[in-house]
């Protein structure tokens, strides 16, 4: 067993019972886009999932389960940097012919709005080179002809 926090999705780490759910609902705030709507109510301790795909938006249990796998593991390992509270994330219709990559990039752009997740990190990690220094300039000068 591995101790790394983000390898598990304990039960500690869910919304479970129907007024949890009701509690998010009705305190918390809304978001959505036309995958997915995000109802997310701040609080204490760690983050916590709730996750509700109808029958409406697939009717094929296959599918259902899909969409709420590739969304419980896009939060495992975003659990480390969500802001606390409960998180419960209701798919749309349209979430059932998106891609895995399109239901974790809904997901986290929801997060994001919220600002419940920070945003990427912008420019990179390297320092920009010298405006001085161009690559012509180290370039030894040719004879022409």
């Amino acid at each position: 067993m591995t101790t790394d926090p983000r390898a598990r999705f304990p039960r500690s780490a869910r919304v479970r019972s129907r007024v949890e759910y009701s509690r998010v609902f009705e305190g918390g705030r809304r978001l959505g886009d036309a995958l997915l709507g995000l109802h997310w109510l701040p609080g204490d301790g760690e983050p916590r999932l709730g996750l509700a795909v109808s029958r409406k938006v697939d009717p094929r249990a296959v599918g259902r389960n899909r969409i709420k796998r590739v969304l419980r593991d896009d939060f495992r390992h975003l659990r480390l940097h969500l802001a606390p509270g409960d998180y419960v994330v209701v798919a749309r219709p349209g979430a059932a012919r998106a891609g895995n990559g399109q239901l974790r990039q809904a997901f986290q752009r929801l997060l994001r709005k919220a600002g419940a997740l920070p945003g990427p990190a912008r420019g990179g990690t390297m320092p920009a080179p010298p405006p001085s220094a161009s690559p012509s300039d180290s370039l030894p000068d040719l004879p022409s002809g």
